[in-house]
């Protein structure tokens, strides 16, 4: 295995580098003050239209999709050190690039199972950034880490699929440009393999019996960046049998399919997080003084400082190896590994982030800097794309296997 970037990588890396610090990070101040004079917190402050033009002049543009005609064609190797830059401004550089959740879900899924009318509708529009989208699997009355237990019914009547149930959850849901929903529900809940009786079908937020009815919060912070995190109620919505994803029967497999690159971009920018949180630690322990002695030549300090260097680098060569994994062998071949960092790196990064946030005392639960929200999504991700407990099941019965008669 050879981690070394490559040339394209090391040139696209200099680029997104100098748009960051040129770009992102001084718009993020700008960005909080535009959104507290909108209308509505859910719209776009004018200042990150601004950086998606600058992004797309400059060649940073659907930089996640390996499909050359399509997106930038970088492999998950290449692609990864460029998502961890975005993650150390997590809420402005992915959007700035149209490599933000849950649109890049999205996107893959319409690249790899949408139908030629189905692409050119919504993909295209999504693929320019003209439009954003949600994926509606998470349900409140059920235990949606399995499933199988999905409610929502998405029932066939003649030419047109009939959506009735209520999800939550749903990401990018509160924000008005989000234009379709990708609902998965049944459509054989009794007659199929438990694992066959989901499908996915898209159905447009106009669509007749489409509420969106509140955002959720997330430890208290609504992502207005990203959409927000919506409840979502179908109420008998009805849409064209066109509308279908793949194949009935099929929804299962393909959010799997979907999920696996969403895991391993989040970790990705986790790492990014990471690294941020540690520049902000080493800032405030050279800077403060306690107790008559420099934070930064206080032991507990540099235990912190040295933990989190250590647990990055080990957390970089995990995610770099999945990626690796994922070009060279695939995603199936990749599961252990892919469940190793969806385990390991949210853990861990929220546990450097509790060490910065510990290191600058009452600012690090304020909103004077970003800790508080880093660490808020970075605990959220130990719930999303799967909690760790069904990944370390999982992972551990591959492993248990390996010895059982």
């Amino acid at each position: 295995m050879d981690f070394a970037f490559d040339a394209r990588t090391e040139e696209l890396r200099g680029r997104l580098l100098a748009f960051m610090e040129e770009h992102v990070f001084p718009a993020e101040a700008v960005a909080e003050e535009q959104r507290a004079r909108l209308d509505s917190p859910w719209r776009t402050p004018p200042v990150v239209e601004e950086l998606k033009a600058e992004a797309r002049r400059r060649g940073l543009w659907n930089l996640f999709l390996p499909d050359p005609e399509l997106g930038a064609g970088l492999t998950n190797l290449q692609y990864a050190p460029l998502a961890e830059i975005t993650g150390r401004s997590p809420q402005l550089a992915p959007v700035a690039l149209n490599c933000a959740a849950p649109d890049t879900g999205n996107m893959e899924l319409l690249a790899q199972f949408g139908s030629r009318e189905q692409r050119e509708r919504w993909l295209e529009p999504l693929l320019a950034g003209e439009i954003r989208s949600a994926f509606a699997m998470t349900e409140p009355e059920v235990a949606s880490s399995d499933a199988t237990n999905i409610e929502t019914r998405i029932e066939r009547d003649g030419d047109t699929y009939v959506v009735t149930g209520r999800k939550w959850y749903i990401s990018g849901a509160m924000h008005p440009d989000c234009r379709i929903f990708i609902v998965m529900g049944k459509t054989d809940p009794a007659g199929a393999d438990v694992r066959r009786q989901q499908s996915m079908v898209l159905v447009p937020r106009d669509t007749e019996g489409v509420e969106v009815r509140r955002a959720m919060r997330v430890y208290g912070y609504e992502d207005h960046y990203h959409g927000g995190h919506a409840e979502v109620v179908f109420h008998g919505a009805r849409v064209p049998v066109g509308n279908l994803v793949g194949e009935e029967g099929g929804g299962f497999a393909i959010a799997q399919a979907r999920l696996g690159p969403g895991r391993i971009h989040h970790c990705m920018r986790l790492i990014g997080m990471a690294e941020r949180a540690i520049e902000l630690m080493c800032r405030r322990a050279v800077s403060r003084t306690a107790f008559g002695t420099p934070l930064a030549r206080q032991g507990q300090v540099q235990e912190w400082i040295a933990d989190s260097r250590v647990a990055v680098e080990q957390l970089r060569l995990l995610v770099l190896k999945t990626a690796w994994l994922m070009d060279t062998v695939g995603n199936r071949a990749a599961h252990t590994e892919i469940q190793a960092i969806k385990i390991a790196t949210p853990r861990t990064v929220v546990d450097i982030l509790d060490r910065a946030v510990q290191l600058h005392g009452a600012a690090g639960v304020s909103q004077d800097t970003p800790l508080a929200e880093l660490w808020a999504a970075a605990r959220t991700l130990r719930l999303a794309d799967g909690p760790d407990e069904v990944h370390q099941r999982s992972l551990a019965r591959r492993e248990l296997k390996k010895y059982l008669p």
